[in-house]
């Protein structure tokens, strides 16, 4: 079968295509026919070297994939043969076109939903309602949700506006401004300009914003931060920016805000997994729209990575093998 391999530690051409053997299901679990295999920044992380406990290479890259599934270890359900699914590798051999999966990270996609559309709910749309669950967002308040074009700030932009909150969309470019303004984002600010912040207070009459969901870190983190209003809430999510948010010693009980750190949260595989079933649940009920705005075969991985570095993409981007 063909695959993409992390041939060495490095940058996005050293991702290559090549024929591997179809990987054989174990006890627990399936081999899936992938349709749709997710690209996420981490992923870029893992392939240049710089995230920890990458191990050595090569080997297919990938976590999150979509399919039917085509054959069955001991002990598995016989009546998941053919059925349309998701679910996670673990990190290694999503980039593919066959995959294992374990049944415990394994979701049945419902009728109505499509394999590519749950395919990027799998992921963005677990952390996007856990984050929400974590700190819900206020009916009225004015929430910030950075990098409001990405694959989950285009999921929050919709689950805190069905929550009634006023939503300000932080994001670079006129696209993916004009793109959360039809998921339902109040007001937009480009956070690539100096002055992003100063729109931030003009939009909330000078009174700051009540939530940020935030993912982006060093400068536009640090200033989010400053417009937290007195009682504001941040959830801290990624930085994709490179450099983690700063926070002074003492500085949120001094200015009575709440900042939580997403990873020091415990979120065990079944909460995550309950999270998924949960968009699903939401997308096939209408409420929650992935936007999936780049597909590339699976020969142009590379292609994928480097739009993701070069931050031109939106929503979601997959590889349809």
């Amino acid at each position: 079968m063909r695959a993409i391999e992390v041939t060495r530690f490095g940058p996005p051409e050293v991702l290559r295509p090549v024929e591997v053997p179809d990987p054989v299901p174990g006890p627990g679990q399936v081999l899936v026919e992938v349709q749709a295999a997710a690209v996420v920044f981490a992923d870029t992380l893992v392939r240049s070297g710089t995230m920890p406990g990458a191990g050595p290479t090569p080997f297919v890259l990938g976590n999150g994939v979509g399919g039917a599934v085509t054959a069955l270890g001991d002990g598995v359900d016989p009546g998941l043969l053919g059925r349309p699914v998701i679910g996670s590798t673990g990190g290694r051999g999503g980039y593919a076109q066959r995959a294992l999966v374990g049944t415990d990270a394994l979701i049945e996609v419902p009728d109505g939903v499509s394999v590519p559309d749950a395919t990027a709910l799998l992921a963005d749309g677990r952390t996007a309602t856990t984050l929400v669950r974590q700190a819900p967002p206020r009916p009225g308040g004015y929430a910030l949700v950075e990098a409001a074009g990405g694959g989950v700030g285009t999921l929050l932009v919709q689950l805190a506006a069905a929550a009634g909150a006023m939503v300000i969309a932080a994001a670079s470019g006129v696209a993916k401004l004009e793109l959360a303004g039809t998921l339902g984002a109040h007001a937009g600010v480009d956070y690539s300009r100096p002055d992003w912040p100063e729109r931030v207070r003009e939009v909330t009459g000078g009174h700051g914003v009540e939530l940020v969901f935030e993912s982006v870190g060093g400068a536009v983190g640090r200033a989010a931060l400053d417009l937290l209003a007195p009682g504001g809430r941040m959830v801290v999510f990624g930085r994709a920016s490179g450099t983690p948010l700063r926070l002074e010693p003492g500085e949120a009980e001094r200015r009575g805000i709440t900042v939580i750190d997403f990873f020091a949260q415990p979120h065990p595989p079944e909460a995550l997994r309950r999270a998924s079933v949960a968009a699903l649940d939401e997308a096939l009920a209408g409420r929650l729209r992935p936007v999936i705005g780049q597909t590339y075969p699976l020969e142009r991985a590379a292609e994928a990575h480097e739009a993701i570095e070069a931050r031109t993409t939106t929503g979601k981007t997959l590889l349809l093998p």
